[in-house]
């Protein structure tokens, strides 16, 4: 357990109406979730200028065409993935980092993917500073997984494409769970994906939106 992060106090009623109003108050009911949800500083991985709307319910741009995702839609797909303490995960599409510490603080170790080299320093310099040790942070073509450490108890990809890359299916262990967005860049649905061996049951959940998960087996470079 990592030391307690404590709250600026001009934020600290944000934060806590995030919790009780934007998530408990929109279904969200995994503890695990909403703890992890009140710990991590989301200030911390917003740019300085947006510090007064971190605790707000939507997204914020993080620059080079990136967005930090809505405390709701966070604490939902982490929700989604049914977290018990002990997983391996793979994150597809690091940006801030805030999701990624979001799911260090439930799981035991957080592998996450990230496609553009200057987020995954940034991210890295935020995550060292609050001293997760149980994250490892990968610059590469997320559509592609990270096979070199595979299988994943769990993988969760924070960005949207056509269809879910075989090559992360291929990599999610049997039994394990799939989250993302599944769609075009006016319709998404996310989507939850639990493999049972050789199948993949699949279910539905929420519209959303996000940005383009860019890679070989997703959206084209600059399409």
């Amino acid at each position: 357990m990592l030391d307690d992060f404590s709250t600026p106090p001009d934020l600290l009623a944000a934060k806590q109406q995030m919790i009780q109003k934007d998530l408990r108050g929109r279904g969200i009911r995994d503890e695990w979730t909403l703890h992890a949800m009140a710990r991590v500083p989301r200030e911390r991985f917003v740019p300085v200028q947006s510090r007064s709307e971190a605790y707000a319910d939507n997204a914020l741009p993080i620059g080079l065409g990136q967005t930090i995702s809505q405390p709701y839609i966070v604490a939902l797909m982490t929700e989604m993935l049914q977290l018990t303490g002990a997983e391996r995960v793979l994150e597809i599409g690091t940006g801030s980092g805030y999701q990624t510490a979001v799911l260090a603080e439930i799981t035991r170790e957080v592998l996450s993917v990230e496609r553009i080299e200057a987020l995954s320093r940034r991210a890295a310099e935020v995550l060292g500073e609050l001293g997760y040790a149980n994250v490892t942070l990968i610059v590469g073509d997320g559509t592609l997984g990270y096979p070199q450490a595979a299988p994943y108890d769990r993988i969760l990809v924070t960005a949207g494409a056509p269809e879910i890359p075989r090559a992360l299916t291929d990599q999610l262990a049997d039994g394990g769970i799939l989250v993302m967005p599944v769609g075009d860049d006016d319709s998404q649905c996310l989507q939850a994906v639990r493999r049972r061996q050789d199948r993949l049951l699949k279910t539905r959940l929420t519209p959303c939106r996000f940005v383009r998960l860019v890679g070989e087996q997703g959206w084209p470079e600059g399409d």
